[in-house]
């Protein structure tokens, strides 16, 4: 069985929309998606979800709860109903391209040591294109940049700790290391990075998933306190951190991705001159 995606909602309905049309040009027809609302989603987001399920590919369940349970403890209620299964959790404001589950999966086949596979991010942190750290503008051409990430070499570098944009997160990992911390967090982004930081102190690996990209309105945010309490826990991981974004040992395989990406677009960009030349009246003769 592949793995499950799990879309744990927020409140932001437009996002949502682009997110949900985005999952079904970018994933295999009855791949497993699991909507899970812990109260937040408004009366258009439901709106948007009906509509969406009546007629996606997908094979897709919403659950609602009735009263909110808190980020943190609702996620690791949607893991634990997941227990022994790869899942791929995704932030609602996210738009994965075409083949990014695909690659994931396939980063998870070349190297059993791996526990998370983040993709390539425009906000991605450790993981972001073109530029570092820092959040880039969503990328114009999605299927273009699926293709030239797609012939970047499977190297599968290691982070500091997982993104949260988009993760592939291995069971088997994740049960030997535990449920997530719900007393420690208040958001499932500090949670998140927590486990993963758990899983390579048994060992595992988080790495960049170098082949695949999922786009995100922006960056996300974290509940106030977490990334503190992240930093006291795990003090070598904020220096891995700092010390990554300053280095920068990603800057050849983000450049080797530019040209990539340019050399994919180009053609397209040359047939649309060499129309729009077509399409001009003749020079009168002398």
């Amino acid at each position: 069985m592949g793995a499950i995606v799990l879309l744990p909602l927020g409140v932001d309905d437009t996002a949502l929309d682009r997110c949900l049309a985005a999952l079904d040009r970018s994933t295999p027809a009855g791949t497993a998606v699991w909507l899970a609302d812990d109260a937040q989603a408004g009366p258009r987001a439901q709106d948007v979800i009906a509509h969406w399920l009546a007629q996606t590919p997908l094979q897709a369940e919403y659950t609602r709860r009735a009263r909110p349970l808190g980020e943190v403890a609702h996620l690791d209620e949607m893991l634990q109903a997941c227990q022994g299964l790869d899942v791929a959790v995704l932030a609602p404001d996210s738009e994965p391209a075409p083949g990014w589950l695909a690659h994931l999966h396939a980063c998870f086949e070349r190297d059993a040591a791996v526990a998370t596979a983040t993709p390539w991010s425009n906000a991605g942190q450790s993981a972001a294109w073109p530029r570092l750290g820092e959040v880039n503008p969503r990328p114009a051409q999605l299927d273009a940049l699926a293709a030239a990430c797609a012939g970047l070499p499977p190297r599968h570098p290691e982070l500091p700790a997982a993104e949260t944009h988009a993760v592939l997160v291995r069971g088997n990992a994740r049960r030997r290391a535990g449920r997530l911390d719900v007393d420690s967090y208040a958001g499932w982004t500090a949670a998140l990075i927590d486990l993963s930081l758990r899983m390579a102190g048994l060992g595992w690996r988080n790495v960049l998933c170098e082949t695949a990209f999922v786009a995100r309105a922006g960056e996300g945010i974290t509940a106030p306190g977490d990334m503190e309490a992240l930093a006291t826990r795990w003090p070598a991981w904020t220096a891995r951190l700092a010390g990554m974004l300053m280095r920068d040992p990603l800057h050849e395989t983000r450049q080797s991705l530019q040209q990539r990406y340019q050399q994919t677009i180009m053609p397209a960009s040359q047939g649309e001159l060499f129309a729009a030349a077509a399409l001009l009246p003749p020079e009168p003769s002398a």
